[in-house]
Order: structure tokens, then C-alpha cells, then sequence
């Protein structure tokens, strides 16, 4: 179920707030949002829902097991993450692996049909933290498989992020409070995100996907560039606009889940952009796999081997992909250049240290959303290739003036929110604030009536 469909805003969200604030009893609500959750998560694929009740179980008696057997836990925690690694490996990679060591030792190993779950790769490394998270006496291990299970299955952010680990809601799980200010925060937050999603990125989508798809070897250096800015604000605004949804639904629940993006196309470099774009995972990559490693407490050698691992573990985790593998090692790349080399001058000319940061992270882009190395080449071959000048009417058969709007707009909305500040200064701006977002909300039910089927980019990861 997609929170930009009608089933989800007309019918199961207002049944699920129906049933949860009718009982007060916060054991009841639980079940209730345990009940809604899997419901929800089984809407698109049902059979998916035996792997998730599967991961919950693991990864709830390994905690226990984890907590009480002392001398073995290191053990079960190995064990446990062979599960976890195993299964995610299984839907995610196999056939990518078959088809190394087709071409490896020239056989024709037979690819198997295998859908991936949606959502796998999410609540699988949201199960990990908990477990590690138990293993290092960072919490206590739930006792309650009630309370664990609702948490795992949390719909607002189960099936694309950002990942929530247990001890941000441990205590929200059982004790967390709703208020009117909440809940209308919450819905302020969702609608939001609902306009980032259905005004911007889908319409953005049209003039990024009829570039990318169309014949790269043809199009013009504007064109090539147009299609990769285009990408850029939809990428973002699609997994920023669900981010602040799920965050948005949580704040109506009473939970405070933490912030997945922070205006990262201000950024003034890389290692500032990584800050900033996808903190969830970002961070759970650095306390999961960087520290374990050694972080930067090694050796220089050893260092450089750490930022290459979780890099190239951090694309591979996007998708099966030899592009998402280049992708995380083309950041990082970027990553130690400016550490050793680039750091000192980054901050002293803010101008061209933006410049700097979004020319690599477009052409970073390009190589996420190609669909193999070789298209990828050729994309940026015509980003640089000034001998193919096109013109603005060679614009028109992408989809470009009829989304124009929707360019500018997003191109408006990814400047600093502080300089937008001052809004606040006019005279009854929270009044112009309700009634502006909800003429938002009655325009994105409007797109979202008369458009087709639109998932989240990151639902296939």
C-alpha cells in the first residue's frame, strides 16, 4: 500500500486512528498498530509477510537468548547475523551471483525467479541493530514479542525508512504520549511530504525517465544535463517526501522518529552531503561496520580498506547491481580525496565548494540511475560533450515544458530554508499556513485521482 493512494488516505489511515484513539489502553493500541501494520505490509504481496513474521521471531529470540546465555552469546549474535545476512543475500543477490560465475567460468547457470520483498533490506537492518544493539548492553532485550513485533512492522516506516532503531522508540513503545499540537504537527509534516511526492518527484519523473530511457548516444549536452537535475530533485523529493510521512504519521502517534534529510544539495562536499542525505543508514553503516572495523583509529592502509568496505557494502545494499557497486566506490573515492587532499581549501570559497559538491553528486547520480556501466558512460560522455549543442526546442520531446513548473518549483524548494524565515514575520502566518497546507492536501488528492500507479524509488531496495 503507498501513502499516495486513496486507499491508504480515505479508508485505512482513517480506520486504523479510528480504532487506536477509541481504546486507550496502550497494550491494545499496540496491537491494533501490529494488526494494521501487517495488513498493510501484506496488501501488495502476502506471501511476503511469512519473511517478515520470520525475521521478527529470529531476531526476538536471539535478543533473549543473547541476554541470558552469557558465555555464548558472541556465538548466537554470528549465528543470528548468518540468518539475517543469509536471507536478505538470498532475495537480494542470488542472481546477481549466479551471473558473476556465469561469466567468470563461461557457463549458463540458470537465474532463478525470485521477487524481492519489498521492504527486506529496511526492516532486516532495523533487526540487526536491535540484536547488536542487545549484544552491546546498548538495551535491554524486549520481552514482550507484542511490543517488539509492532515495532519491527511499524508501517510508517517499514517499508522504505528512514530505519528506526529500538532504543530511539524503545521507550515511546510503551509510555508514548498524543496531544492535539501533535497530531496536527504530524499531519502538517505528512502533507508535506505528500506535495513533495505527488507534485515534484512524479512530475519531475517524466522528463528524468524520458531522457534516461530514450537514446543516450543523441541527446545534447543541455539535454544530458537537464535529465541528471532532473533525477537529482526527484530522487529527493521522492525518498525526502516519504521520510517526512512516515515521520509526519509517527508524530500523530506520539512517536519522535529522527530526521532522514538535512537540505543535503547544500552541501559544500561530499563528506558533508553523506551527512546530510539518508542519515539513517548513513549512520547505521558507521556504527555497525565503519567502528567495528577500526573507523579511523587504524593504520592508513587499513583506513582506506575500511572506507572502500562499508562503500562498497552501502551501494551493493541499494541493489544487485555492478552500478550500485561503482556507485558507493565512485563516493569513496571522492571521500578520502577530500580528506587527504581537498579538506583545507573546501570551506574557504563557499560558492565554488557548492559547485564542487553538486557536480560530483549529479554525476554520482547518473551512475544510480543508469541502467548498466555502459549507458552510464555514455550519459556522461554527453554532459561534456560541448560539440552536440542542443538547443531549447530540443527540450520538447522530453516532457520538459509541460513539467516546467514543476522544475522551477523544485529547484526553489531545494534552496536553505533559512532564507525563507522572514514568512514568518507576516502578520498571521499561522493562519496562512493552515490554509495553505490544505489547499496542498486537496491539490495532491487531485494528482493523485487522475495519475497512475507511482511507488516510491525506494521501495525496490
Amino acid at each position: 500500500m503507498l501513502f499516495n493512494s486513496l486507499e491508504f488516505l480515505f479508508v485505512f489511515f482513517p480506520w486504523f486512528l479510528c480504532f487506536t484513539f477509541f481504546f486507550k489502553k496502550r497494550s491494545i493500541q499496540n496491537g491494533i498498530l501490529l494488526l494494521f501494520s501487517l495488513f498493510f505490509y501484506a496488501w501488495g504481496e502476502p506471501k511476503n509477510l511469512i519473511l517478515m513474521i520470520f525475521m521478527i521471531l529470529v531476531s526476538y529470540v536471539s535478543a533473549l537468548l543473547i541476554e541470558h546465555v552469557h558465555k555464548r552469546k558472541k556465538v548466537i549474535l554470528v549465528l543470528y547475523i548468518g540468518i539475517a545476512l543469509g536471507l536478505l543475500g538470498y532475495f537480494k543477490y542470488l542472481n546477481f551471483l549466479i551471473d558473476i560465475l556465469s561469466t567468470l567460468f563461461s557457463s549458463n547457470l540458470e537465474l532463478k525467479t525470485i521477487l524481492l520483498p519489498i521492504g527486506i533490506s529496511f526492516y532486516t537492518f532495523q533487526c540487526m541493530s536491535y540484536v547488536i544493539d542487545v549484544y552491546r548492553n546498548h538495551c535491554s532485550a524486549q520481552k514482550n514479542l507484542l511490543i517488539f513485533a509492532s515495532y519491527v512492522a511499524l508501517f510508517p516506516q517499514l517499508i522504505a525508512g528512514p530505519i528506526v532503531r529500538y532504543t530511539t522508540v524503545e521507550r515511546e513503545m510503551i509510555f508514548r504520549k498524543t496531544s492535539h499540537e501533535g497530531f496536527i504537527e504530524g499531519f502538517n509534516r505528512f502533507t508535506i511530504g505528500l506535495g513533495k511526492k505527488v507534485l515534484l518527484a512524479n512530475n519531475l519523473a517524466l522528463i528524468a525517465d524520458s531522457i534516461f530511457d530514450s537514446n543516450i548516444h543523441l541527446i545534447p549536452v543541455n539535454v544530458a544535463w537537464v535529465g541528471a537535475i532532473s533525477y537529482a530533485m526527484q530522487i529527493y523529493f521522492d525518498f525526502s517526501g516519504y521520510s517526512d510521512m512516515a515521520i509526519g504519521i509517527g508524530r500523530m502517534l506520539g512517536f519522535h522518529f529522527l530526521e532522514n534529510f538535512d537540505e543535503p544539495y547544500l552541501s559544500r562536499s561530499i563528506t558533508e552531503f553523506w551527512r546530510r542525505w539518508h542519515i539513517s543508514l548513513g549512520t547505521w553503516f558507521r556504527d555497525y561496520v565503519y567502528i567495528p572495523l577500526g573507523g579511523n583509529r587504524v593504520s592508513f592502509p587499513r583506513w582506506i580498506l575500511n572506507i572502500l568496505i562499508v562503500w562498497s557494502l552501502t551501494g551493493l545494499w541499494h541493489g544487485a547491481s555492478w552500478n550500485f557497486i561503482f556507485w558507493g566506490l565512485y563516493f569513496a573515492l571522492l571521500l578520502i580525496i577530500e580528506k587527504m587532499i581537498l579538506y583545507p581549501y573546501l570551506y574557504r570559497h563557499s560558492f565554488f565548494s557548492h559547485v564542487y559538491a553538486l557536480f560530483f553528486i549529479l554525476i554520482g547520480w547518473v551512475l544510480f540511475r543508469t541502467e548498466n556501466l555502459i549507458d552510464c558512460f555514455y550519459y556522461w560522455i554527453a554532459m561534456i560533450d560541448f560539440r552536440h549543442l542542443g538547443n531549447v526546442a530540443s527540450l520538447i520531446k522530453y516532457s520538459f515544458f509541460e513539467n516546467l513548473p514543476f522544475f522551477l518549483a523544485g529547484l526553489f524548494f531545494c534552496l536553505p530554508s533559512k532564507w525563507f524565515s522572514s514568512i514568518k514575520k507576516i502578520p498571521f502566518f499561522f493562519l496562512w499556513k493552515d490554509l495553505c497546507l490544505t489547499l496542498l492536501f486537496l491539490l495532491c488528492i487531485l494528482f493523485i485521482v487522475n495519475e497512475s500507479y507511482s511507488p516510491f524509488i525506494y521501495f525496490r531496495f
